[in-house]
């Protein structure tokens, strides 16, 4: 006899659905996957005969067979282990084949048949919107797949429970659309009050957040690097529903939801510096986001930059440009959203003294030029802003107040990006086209004096033009100003350092 249910498989952030086709034969007993299966999947079948038994249901004594199509898609992970069982249950006899056609089935099963949590099950309710199938889901994962407005999920907590749903002797109750999304409570945000001194760094994360731009910090040891940056969340613009959704499918993807139903606070990654290019940018033999994705829409923090690996750094080009990355593979090409902010951090040199007026560098001309040439010319050229960030003076730590909090910095922030709105431009500035130069960005004689000075004088390169015109027109913004005029731009030179002092 022949049974069929469905399932669906996570392909980067896209879910494809996948037919269970289960047969049972007259044949010496056994059971056999097939479709492309991986060995997690493969080993299913001990998961599946165990589940079976222990749930009480009757094991067929035939040859099964389990054909996971379309067989040109891998399949990986245990998140069509239900699937198996109901198909195995209804070839059998056990269950009415029909009851399966209505219902997309996912989860994998414990021993003794309770059904456990899958990554991407926001994926597969988001591919279902729309559709008249309802959703069989983990009840961990319900609350997550709930998001997705009429849609009908049912929370399944084991093998037995899933039986008497589709046969209609139990009561599924469907989950509530944002039901633990509202009982949520957030912890409190960092504030830019506790940190002390370094309005000019603090100014430039100002623009850094308002105009979409990204930051270097250049500073000693214990200069506030690591606490500027971490509190930059808390100046962003609150998440859109749509963003949040974006965000959390991939985070569940990822598997790294950890029981929150919807991601509310932009991401704010941190990866150490012995991370792999594939752990930042993301792939891998079942390709799955890194760490660019997994900051999708907040912030990536590179604390201590140039001891990242060479091949990692290098690999952050295109995904700094693009806010896209692209995994190309042999049988498919995977695309993951990386539209973050990137924040790095980095002494001046390797002792972290050079330049300090408290201590003296101990290390030597060519350590300090080695340690620079780390970060390669085309990588600085992307980063919009160079901060210095200078020791704090004794003075200014002991006072009681550490300046603008973060609210007021994020109300300004807000009132730049209505002012960009207002002005008819929807993307950030740092996302501007270079054909949308001209038109976004109106600049005043005077201001386009200075910055042919400032470019022949610096020997600025093609993209420094551009980084320095979109910061610009960041710092008109929050000057709520139509027009480029010399200070805003004077004010933007001044944050390309790093482009005359070490790499120009």
């Amino acid at each position: 006899m022949l049974a069929r249910a469905i399932s669906y498989a996570i392909c980067g952030l896209e879910a494809l659905p996948v037919h269970v086709e289960v047969d049972a034969a007259r044949g010496l007993p056994g059971l056999t996957i097939i479709g492309l299966p991986d060995q997690a999947v493969r080993e299913a079948k001990e998961r599946v005969r165990s589940a079976i038994v222990n749930s009480q249901f009757h094991l067929p004594s035939q040859r099964l067979t389990v054909n996971l199509a379309p067989a040109d898609v891998k399949k990986t992970g245990g998140v069509f282990d239900l699937a198996m069982a109901l198909g195995i249950l209804a070839a059998s006899d056990q269950l009415d084949p029909a009851a399966l056609a209505a219902s997309v089935v996912l989860g994998e099963l414990a021993l003794d048949g309770a059904v456990r949590p899958v990554p991407g099950t926001l994926a597969v309710a988001l591919a279902l919107r729309g559709s008249r199938q309802r959703l069989l889901a983990p009840a961990g994962n319900t609350p997550e797949a709930s998001l997705v407005k009429g849609l009908t999920v049912i929370p399944v907590r084991s093998l037995s429970d899933a039986v008497q749903i589709l046969s209609g002797t139990g009561s599924p109750s469907s989950a509530k659309t944002g039901e633990r999304v509202r009982r949520a409570t957030q912890p409190p945000e960092l504030d830019f009050a506790e940190v002390a001194g370094q309005a000019h760094a603090k100014r430039a994360l100002e623009i850094a957040v308002a105009g979409g731009h990204h930051v270097l910090l250049l500073g000693p040891p214990g200069s506030g690097k690591t606490m500027l940056a971490q509190r930059i969340p808390s100046i962003q613009a609150t998440l859109s529903l749509e963003e949040s959704l974006e965000i959390t499918t991939i985070h569940s993807v990822a598997g790294l939801l950890d029981g929150e139903p919807l991601i509310r606070r932009r991401p704010f990654r941190a990866p150490h510096h012995t991370s792999s290019s594939v752990a930042l940018i993301g792939g891998g033999s079942f390709p799955r986001p890194g760490e660019v994705s997994l900051a999708h829409q907040g912030v990536l923090f590179l604390d201590e930059l140039p001891e990242f690996h060479r091949d990692a750094l290098e690999s952050l080009r295109q995904p700094l440009e693009e806010g896209r990355v692209r995994i190309a593979r042999a049988r498919r090409s995977l695309s993951f959203p990386a539209r973050f902010i990137l924040v790095a951090s980095m002494n001046p040199c390797r002792c972290g003294f050079f330049g300090d007026a408290r201590r003296a560098c101990r290390c030597t001309a060519g350590q300090v030029e080695r340690y620079r040439a780390r970060i390669s010319g085309p990588l600085l050229d992307r980063i919009d802003l160079h901060v210095e960030v200078p020791a704090v003076p004794f003075e200014v730590i002991s006072q009681a107040s550490g300046g603008d909090s973060s609210a007021q910095m994020k109300r300004r922030v807000h009132q730049a990006q209505q002012f960009r709105l207002a002005r008819g431009q929807a993307g950030l500035n740092a996302h501007l086209r270079t054909k949308e130069l001209t038109a976004r960005c109106q600049i005043a004689p005077e201001a386009l004096q200075l910055l042919k000075s400032a470019l022949q004088q610096l020997a600025l390169s093609a993209r420094s033009y551009t980084k320095i015109l979109k910061i610009a027109r960041t710092i008109a913004d929050l000057a709520q100003n139509d027009i480029i005029h010399p200070e805003h731009l004077a004010e933007a030179i001044q944050y390309r350092s790093l482009d005359r002092q070490w790499w120009g």
